[in-house]
């Protein structure tokens, strides 16, 4: 009797045993089936790519035809077609910011006799924002403090006109024109106005070259024009690249006059309240003015805008 009992005991936790671990397993099973369908349905209903980009045949920088057929030089365009396509939120803002500054740069390289592909220059040096680079360049244009100075800009503490959209593109367009007379052609000049004329002259004078596809002159440099081209293709074919927006998505400088001033003065805070501003909305629009103060020893004639 005693035998028998043991032996029922022993036998139904052998099969509640076997049971519990049946059911685990069909259990696991089922779970990852069930994830299996829903990534399988996730895949399906969210079929997002990545695709490479087509490189158009016909590229050119101020009427200078992109050199595709050099393999290097096409993997460069292909590289930052691809970075900047890719980089959505930064080509967005690029949208945004070419139909606030663009107006104002157009005009002056016109003016000047620059070519307009120039303006995408300003895109890659700064994104068209007011920045400082690690090596000290300013501004949209980002130039240097000798450069600036050298074509006509008012830099120190109290004042820097590398700030000055107007002054800084008038600026950079003078550096321009010098580089392309210089080095021979516009392409040249770009390459220049990133790695300095004497820099570009002396690699071209060494490897006995006369162009920059031909030119071995450090990534940068060789990144340069690039990135240029690929800033005029985007921004030139926002469908094409997958960019949608509309009018009131992009942004606009407000509209403002011009006071002049051949005095000094004190106290900018108190300048902006005598025209209903304040030193907030005065700086973002001058911002050149870097100190609480226009010194003015010199009685110099400057044009301060004020918001409307």
């Amino acid at each position: 009797m005693n035998r028998s009992y043991r032996f029922i005991v022993l036998a139904s936790i052998v099969i509640l045993a076997v049971f519990f671990i049946n059911a685990e397993k069909n259990e696991n099973k089922s779970v990852t089936e069930a994830k299996v369908r829903v990534d399988s349905s996730a895949n399906g209903q969210y079929n997002y790519k990545i695709k490479a980009l087509k490189i158009p045949d016909d590229l050119s920088f101020c009427g200078e035809k992109v050199q595709l057929d050099k393999t290097d030089i096409r993997e460069r365009i292909d590289r930052e077609l691809l970075v900047n396509t890719y980089w959505q939120s930064n080509a967005l803002l690029w949208f945004k910011r070419t139909h606030k500054y663009f107006p104002v740069i157009e005009p002056i390289l016109k003016e000047k006799g620059v070519p307009d592909d120039f303006k995408y220059l300003a895109v890659i040096e700064s994104d068209l924002r007011n920045v400082t680079s690690p090596a000290g360049a300013k501004g949209m244009w980002q130039m240097l403090k000798d450069a600036g100075r050298e074509n006509g800009l008012e830099i120190n503490d109290n004042v820097d006109e590398r700030y000055h959209l107007e002054k800084a593109t008038r600026a950079a367009c003078d550096y321009l024109i010098k580089a392309k007379e210089r080095l021979g052609s516009w392409t040249l000049a770009a390459a220049a106005y990133h790695a300095g004329n004497y820099g570009i002259e002396k690699r071209l004078t060494e490897q006995m070259v006369d162009s920059y596809y031909d030119v071995l002159a450090g990534e940068n440099t060789e990144r340069y024009i690039p990135r240029i081209v690929a800033a005029k293709e985007i921004l030139s074919n926002p469908e094409k690249y997958g960019f949608a927006f509309d009018n009131d998505d992009l942004y606009e400088i407000g509209p403002s006059h011009s006071v002049k001033v051949d005095t000094a003065i004190t106290n900018i805070a108190n300048f902006a309240k005598k025209y209903e501003t304040n030193y907030k909305e005065l700086k973002m629009l001058n911002p050149w003015l870097r100190e609480n103060k226009l010194n003015n020893k010199s009685g110099k004639l400057y044009e301060i805008k004020i918001p409307e």
